[in-house]
């Protein structure tokens, strides 16, 4: 009998994290119904990580933010740890059209300002991936009571595009952060500024053209100006929104997948494990800057445990120190089909890595 570790990350528009182990559970079973199978679904700081957190942790409590949307919810951990998702209220998947210059974090904020604004909540984690905009968190600090006023005093609006008009900001009416601070898991190491920033490599995914990214550039680089705050690697994460609420709302910044990992157990359920299944949507040189992928990769070679991995696709091929992996885009035929049942081929590749061991 062996101990298999199964902690994937969601594979975004597809199946969450808790999907994806279950499924890979179920195909792992019907070869080697022996086995000790542990699922902790897993996440980075983007898409699903209330939901990793939740399965990890039964005993944490949704605080819904009806005023928001009907689904938008917080996480109260230990009666006094707030986590909030960005993705949630102002993720890329949630997008029906890209707008790259007018989107914005103002939804992220109101739920922000909901767990800073609750008398229990001591300290706070936001987690910062998959956003749709580049707006430096200009919305969510926003929603936070910041003023943001052009030269004649009044609001500049929401939206990267509007951050070049910013004059002046006012802190007066803010909320303050909890006692205890906040935290801002990223899966990203990109600084705000620059050829490998939150304008240069993200907004180009979120529907910008050349010239966008160059007048989002620009703005990015006049909000950083008028704060005074030093750019510094995963500032970048969120379309800026690290970068923003550091700067105004004294925030910090870490890696969201190491965080995570402390907060679910991770590291405790490698113990012992024979093999560790992870995985992603899509693997690519990214999926190891940072991400899910990259943080277990490198915590299953620091305890040598073997590693073995379930995409949805992949831009090459899998590591050469690993056990090897399977891509359900060339399981279906295309990512296409794979997307369209997701299920029916991670159970497949289930099947397929129990012949790995």
């Amino acid at each position: 009998m062996s101990r298999i570790l199964i902690a994937p990350d969601s594979f975004k528009g597809s199946a969450s994290s808790i999907e994806v182990a279950n499924a890979i559970a179920k195909g792992w079973q019907s070869v080697r119904p022996h086995d000790e199978l542990i699922q902790l679904p897993f996440a980075d700081g983007g898409e699903g990580t209330l939901l990793a957190i939740e399965s990890a942790l039964p005993s944490s409590q949704r605080i819904y933010c009806t005023e928001v949307s009907p689904d938008a919810y917080w996480l109260l951990l230990d009666g006094s740890t707030a986590v909030v998702e960005l993705a949630q209220t102002s993720g890329l998947a949630l997008a029906t059209v890209l707008d790259p210059m007018g989107a914005h974090t103002f939804k992220f904020g109101q739920v922000l300002a909901s767990a800073a604004q609750d008398s229990r909540v001591k300290s706070i984690f936001c987690a910062l991936g998959g956003s749709a905009s580049t707006d430096a968190g200009v919305g969510a600090l926003t929603a936070l009571g910041f003023e943001f006023l052009d030269s004649n005093g009044v609001s500049v609006g929401l939206g990267g595009e509007s951050l070049i008009k910013i004059a002046k900001i006012l802190s007066t009416n803010a909320i303050a952060p909890p006692p205890d601070g906040v935290v801002l898991l990223v899966d990203v190491r990109s600084p705000l500024l620059g050829d490998a920033g939150a304008a240069s490599i993200f907004a180009p995914q979120k529907g910008a053209t050349q010239e966008q990214v160059v007048e989002l550039e620009n703005a990015l680089g006049h909000f950083a100006s008028l704060t005074s705050k030093a750019d510094s690697p995963g500032s970048g994460s969120a379309g800026g929104t690290a970068f923003g609420l550091s700067a105004l709302w004294n925030a910090t910044i870490e890696n969201g997948a190491a965080k995570l990992a402390e907060i679910c157990g991770i590291d405790l359920a490698m113990v012992g494990a024979d093999l560790v299944i992870t995985g992603e949507g899509r693997l690519d040189s990214q999926s190891f800057q940072g991400k899910v992928v990259g943080y277990m990769s490198a915590k299953a070679a620091a305890e040598q445990v073997s590693i073995a991995y379930c995409v949805g696709s992949s831009e090459g091929n899998f590591p050469s120190q690993s056990l090897g992996g399977v891509s359900l885009s060339v399981l279906a035929g295309s990512s296409a089909l794979a997307m369209q049942n997701p299920e029916k081929y991670l159970i497949e590749a289930g099947v397929q890595l129990s012949k790995l061991l």
